[in-house]
């Protein structure tokens, strides 16, 4: 269990911050930019749930739960000194998310053209969730392609922003709120 007795340490105050494992590294270092992301991806999260209830928070309450333990698996690198043993993403994590997935979306009306970013607040919220979400997979991506990071993060990332899309079309009653695409339509 974390726990934090002071705030402020003054350890980064030269650009730099430790890793779960203990390491040092720059502030712009590619795992703390990762992890940082998915971070942001949580607040954002945290917005959405000021404007649901019911269903919709629960997951999303689970969502960000979830996104805390990614991130102590970004911040941990398994090759660091604490490497084994550290909380990782399972696959189990990355199931329920599909659950998620199919049984909301089997409510939705069917797509005929893109959507939008907007609607209701909550969807609107969702879908800049859903945007982060996938800026922190691309930067979860880069940084495997050049150290170990556990697959399930990954993929993990990618069926969340599928889920942040299917629950903006949920708050937008069902998809009948929806801002459809019209390509074309200003020209």
């Amino acid at each position: 269990m974390v726990r934090l007795t002071k705030i402020y340490t003054r350890g980064g105050d030269k650009g730099e911050t430790s890793l779960g494992d203990g390491s040092r590294v720059a502030k712009h270092d590619l795992r703390v930019a990762a992890t940082g992301t998915v971070d942001e991806a949580n607040a954002t999260i945290g917005l959405v749930r000021l404007h649901c209830d019911g269903d919709v928070d629960g997951i999303l309450s689970r969502v960000q739960n979830d996104l805390f333990d990614l991130g102590a698996d970004l911040c941990t690198p398994a090759d660091g000194a604490r490497g084994s043993g550290a909380l990782r993403a399972t696959e189990a994590q990355v199931v329920w998310l599909e659950g998620e997935i199919d049984r909301v979306n089997a409510d939705l009306a069917p797509l005929n053209s893109f959507v939008l970013p907007g609607g209701s607040p909550a969807a609107a919220y969702l879908h800049l969730g859903r945007t982060i979400t996938r800026r922190a997979e691309r930067l979860v991506t880069e940084l495997a392609a050049s150290e170990a990071v556990s697959a399930p993060v990954i993929a993990y990332l990618n069926r969340l922003s599928d889920l942040l899309f299917v629950l903006a079309r949920a708050c937008n009653d069902n998809g009948a709120g929806d801002v459809l695409w019209v390509p074309g339509a200003n020209r």
